[in-house]
């Protein structure tokens, strides 16, 4: 028999929030965590705007001599772990802790870009002769997050991190889930992280079209499902979850803030960056999240859904939602905090993963902002959540994140009953 797998622990470093706390007030509030980019000069690229984490110190928050080994996504990864972890209670019980069987499976698309693109601009800016910071591979490669934190903590575990793009975190969440129902481990960090606010990371995007470029009206300018969506905008930061067998939980009085119910996995083979456009494989992971879960369509209360503000996206998706949910399609809420937040590519998951989680916890939808003009392609019978978080008593909710190369994640969080 399966066994549940609760969360007993949160932690967020977000474009609108620093900590749990402040990202939920931000997602309460609507704010808008854009802004002109500060983490280089933009002034020449097609988009100079992103949705950076504010007044973020590093050294204030971790050993000095450590932060400056990591590179920036590893140090979003380690401050939002180290929130959660205290969150959980696990800081006052690693000398009672089987670290054998507590492990770390992080999520991150691209890793460390901030710090190669820098040892590369100083290799050809400098005399051509290779001088290399001896951490430069260590800052670079996307598995170094999850090691950290073992390394930190002393979790022998499982250990290891998830690369599918944009569903990176949403993969790395469902296999702990997978590990610890299976009973290989008792609890595993999980989450992602992500730092590609950089020359190479803006650059990237803009030359494929992906990024809004309202420059005049940045505030604004992530727009999920409005008829003037021009493409999404580059956020940063991390989200961490501690996974726990609830048994294991209850055994040492974990305060419980959700049950992970269920989760899907499909590939579009479709296209590279662009969704099926009836949404196809989506379609399939949400019915497979739900077979997972053991619950009906009309259980679902809220959907966090992958919204990037894309013109295709967006559409493709809500159609998929339709075709699943059918009327009931109409009576739950659905929003994309990545109005918000920005998109956060392999991070996304993590940090909307916790948006579910304090939705069940404080009983309220996290809104859709900056809408202002309907999409004629959209049915206006969806509640999308315009403007303003709504309240509402939930107990199941969905998120749903997808990948450049068809990749496609979604995980059910439900209220915690005995």
């Amino acid at each position: 028999m399966m066994k549940r797998v609760v969360v007993t622990g949160i932690g967020a470093v977000t474009p609108i929030g620093n900590n749990a706390e402040a990202y939920l007030k931000g997602l309460q509030e609507g704010i808008s965590g854009a802004n002109l980019t500060t983490r280089f000069d933009a002034t020449h690229f097609k988009t100079q705007f992103s949705c950076e984490v504010k007044d973020f110190d590093p050294e204030a928050l971790m050993d000095k001599k450590e932060a400056r080994k990591m590179d920036l996504f590893s140090q979003f990864a380690m401050v939002a772990t180290d929130e959660a972890i205290v969150a959980a209670g696990l800081d006052q019980l690693l000398d009672q802790l089987s670290l054998d069987r507590v492990g770390v499976i992080w999520g991150s698309g691209i890793g460390g870009l901030q710090s190669l693109e820098k040892e590369i601009e100083e290799f050809i800016t400098g005399s051509g002769t290779p001088r290399h910071n001896p951490f430069m591979i260590p800052k670079m490669i996307l598995d170094i997050a999850a090691g950290l934190i073992s390394i930190k903590y002393g979790f022998r575990g499982i250990n290891y991190s998830t690369v599918s793009a944009c569903a990176s975190a949403s993969h790395a969440i469902m296999n702990a889930f997978d590990y610890i129902r299976l009973g290989r481990n008792d609890i595993i960090i999980t989450g992602g992280s992500e730092a590609a606010i950089t020359k190479a990371g803006v650059g990237g995007f803009n030359a494929m079209k992906a990024l809004s470029t309202r420059n005049d009206d940045f505030k604004t300018a992530s727009r999920p499902f409005d008829a003037e969506r021009d493409g999404f905008v580059l956020g940063e930061g991390g989200a961490a979850l501690v996974l726990e067998e609830l048994e294991h939980a209850r055994k040492r009085g974990a305060t419980i803030y959700a049950e992970v119910a269920g989760a899907g996995a499909t590939a579009d083979a479709y296209h590279l960056t662009a969704p099926h456009p009836e949404g196809l494989s989506v379609s399939t992971v949400m019915r497979l999240a739900m077979q997972d879960a053991h619950i009906n369509p009309e259980q679902v209360d809220y959907i966090n859904v992958h919204g990037t503000s894309t013109p295709l996206g967006d559409v493709a998706e809500l159609k998929a939602i339709q075709g699943v949910f059918g009327d009931h399609a109409y009576k739950m809420n659905i929003s994309s905090t990545k109005s918000m937040t920005g998109h956060l590519l392999g991070a996304a998951g993590a940090i909307e993963a916790v948006a579910c989680i304090l939705a069940i916890n404080h009983s309220f939808i996290p809104p859709t902002i900056n809408h202002f003009n309907d999409d004629p392609a959209i049915d206006p019978r969806l509640n999308l959540t315009f403007n303003q978080a709504q309240q509402r008593p939930i107990s199941v909710a969905m998120s749903n994140t997808f990948g450049f190369g068809g990749h496609n994640s979604s995980v059910i969080f439900k209220k915690f009953e005995n």
